[in-house]
């Protein structure tokens, strides 16, 4: 099966919003994060279901960004998995509950 993948504008304003602030901390550091993260979010086209349902009645899974603390919230429904929240890990799970 072939999945489109669809990032929501939200998930990409969480990314640049990280992206920034890792640059402030260390020059091009938030290039790397955004680059990470991104790249973590193409691997998920191959095989969506892969990762542990953290939400099943939402069908909510994550992926954990390597080398940073940061959670890819996405679903699959059908052909379509929607990438809706990239979320630090210490941050509460009602942060991307709402944006379902």
């Amino acid at each position: 099966m072939i999945y489109r993948l669809d990032i929501r504008p939200d998930a990409l304003a969480d990314i640049e919003e990280a992206a920034q602030w890792y640059e402030e901390k260390e020059p091009g550091l938030g290039v790397d994060f955004a680059r990470i993260v991104l790249q973590a979010i193409d691997t998920i086209s191959p095989n969506p279901l892969i990762h542990r349902l953290r939400d099943r009645r939402r069908n909510v899974r994550w992926l954990l960004a390597p080398r940073f603390p940061y959670r890819i919230a996405y679903r699959v429904q059908n052909e379509l998995i929607t990438v809706f929240a990239v979320i630090h890990e210490a941050r509460h799970g009602r942060n991307w509950k709402r944006r379902l």
